[in-house]
């Protein structure tokens, strides 16, 4: 991998809202932004504000945003010094680094070695164990038949998960209550595993129940200098998906702050990682975490941290590409406050958060003290079906987790986005329940919680309220025209017009 080389120009292998957020971090760095577009994006914001922006191929991601010989002929052509992947498509794929080294260019990543370690999480767990780092009771390699399935299964009792080694985003999971239940589900998730990552390595795990699910940001530069960014909550999920991130996490106090972040930056020594990464652990009811992987490219809720910590995490991603050492020390970060991220996706959560896509005629942004929107979302566009359903992630600051609640309820609340359903009304909701606003979170939150219910009872709710609302407006109207009320016939004289400036 290229080193030491100061980078003047980096192409986005990517799209939406992320390509928008590495161009703004070059702007900010006078380094040339370089973006490519498919066939569904020609009228993307990231094209309009890129320095230059090329056509990669149709809208199928293989045939455009997973092209990896496209991507690299076009960086090439354009003079581009260094890829940025942005999170998803090619970031995690290992073959994509070792092609922009062969070409001379920097990938703003990991090496493809620890690509290659943190993507096989059955290699992955083994070196976490040969550096004392705490891993989850289970299989200690990928197991191919079902009688092995259900001997480890036996051994470290039930329930177990049935992961795929090669599965990410919540895929390739199955769970199995009992060994009647493990065997029907070995074939199925075998083949979704296959489906999902071309391969069917599956491996075991106990699953514990009751768990939060808290990771630590992780930067290491090429001099061997790591450090840990503190923690983020990801404890409300769905699918095995997050929903909402906050920072800090609420059960996790200083003294735990240090210790599993001195394991995280252990966890990045043991497979030699380069640039920003994410450790994630389980934390169970009595308070011991389990690394279960290194998510080895910069997160969604990367913003998070970045609202926490004062840090530019893309900014600070270049830097480490081009050479240079981590610009400070782990006793120099303190925590600023609270932040809560909720990811807007296009889905409709009153119907299992199926699909929802098409024009968007209209959309309000939310904005004011402390508040943060990143998306590509602008009145006229189109929410594609053939990409990812996250429109945008909204995200608010406080001194404190109550302030931070406030204004994440406020801006939800303002947030419109017509033409598509989407996650907003579950957000509202859960800024209001209670055993979110005590910090009583685990992975099974919504369900436990029966915050559906709740949801559907707050939507009947907001929906008498604009009834009596539109109720009231016509009876005030009809009271006006009794008195002998009359709408103006002419528009008022603006008084700016009255004061000569308008």
């Amino acid at each position: 991998m290229a080193m030491s080389k100061k980078i003047t120009s980096i192409l986005i292998a990517n799209r939406g809202e992320i390509a928008l957020r590495v161009i703004r971090a070059c702007r900010e760095l006078g380094i040339k932004s370089i973006a490519i577009y498919s066939d569904e994006d020609v009228r993307a914001v990231h094209v309009k504000r890129a320095d230059e922006a090329y056509h990669v191929g149709p809208a199928a991601p293989a045939q455009s945003y997973l092209n990896m010989d496209k991507i690299v002929e076009i960086a090439k052509a354009a003079g581009a010094d260094a890829i940025h992947p942005g999170y998803g498509f090619l970031s995690e794929n290992e073959n994509f680094p070792e092609m922009c080294d062969k070409n001379g260019m920097i990938f703003i990543g990991p090496t493809a070695k620890a690509m290659e370690i943190t993507g096989d999480k059955m290699k992955c767990k083994a070196v976490m164990k040969k550096a004392h780092v705490p891993t989850v009771p289970g299989s200690d390699g990928i197991i191919e038949d079902v009688e092995k399935a259900a001997d480890v299964a036996n051994k470290a009792g039930y329930p177990v998960l049935l992961k795929s080694a090669f599965g990410g985003g919540g895929r390739g999971i199955r769970l199995a209550n009992s060994e009647k239940q493990l065997r029907q589900e070995f074939e199925m998730a075998s083949a979704e595993s296959r489906a999902a990552f071309g391969k069917a390595a599956l491996f075991v795990e106990k699953y514990l129940q009751r768990i939060r699910h808290i990771e630590f940001q992780l930067v290491r530069d090429s001099h061997g200098n790591g450090r840990h960014l503190f923690e983020r909550e990801c404890s409300i999920q769905r699918r095995h998906q997050k929903l909402i991130e906050m920072s800090p996490s609420p059960v996790v106090d200083q003294k735990t702050r240090d210790r599993i972040g001195e394991i995280a930056v252990r966890a990045a020594e043991a497979v030699d990682y380069l640039n920003a990464g994410t450790a994630e652990f389980l934390r169970d009811p009595e308070g011991n975490f389990y690394f279960i992987e290194i998510n080895s490219r910069l997160q969604v809720e990367h913003p998070v941290t970045e609202l926490v910590t004062g840090l530019d995490l893309v900014k600070l991603q270049i830097a480490i590409a081009q050479g240079e050492e981590i610009p400070f020390k782990q006793e120099d970060l303190k925590m600023n406050g609270c932040a809560i991220e909720c990811r807007i996706n296009a889905e409709d959560p009153f119907y299992e958060f199926a699909p929802s896509t098409g024009a968007v005629p209209n959309c309000n942004i939310p904005y004011g003290p402390g508040v943060r929107v990143d998306t590509y979302l602008y009145p006229g566009c189109t929410v594609s079906g053939y990409y990812d359903s996250l429109t945008a992630k909204l995200l608010a600051w406080g001194r404190n987790f109550d302030e931070a609640r406030v204004r994440m309820r406020n801006a939800l609340d303002e947030f419109t986005i017509d033409g598509i359903n989407t996650t907003i009304p579950l957000y509202k909701t859960i800024m209001d329940e209670s055993n979110f606003i005590k910090g009583d979170l685990s992975t099974d939150y919504l369900d436990r919680f029966k915050i559906f219910d709740k949801m559907n009872e707050d939507a009947k709710e907001r929906a008498k309220g604009k009834a009596s609302a539109a109720v009231a407006s016509i009876l005030l109207q009809s009271e006006f025209v009794k008195k002998g009320g009359a709408q103006p016939a002419a528009k008022p004289v603006s008084k700016w017009k009255m004061r000569g400036t308008g």
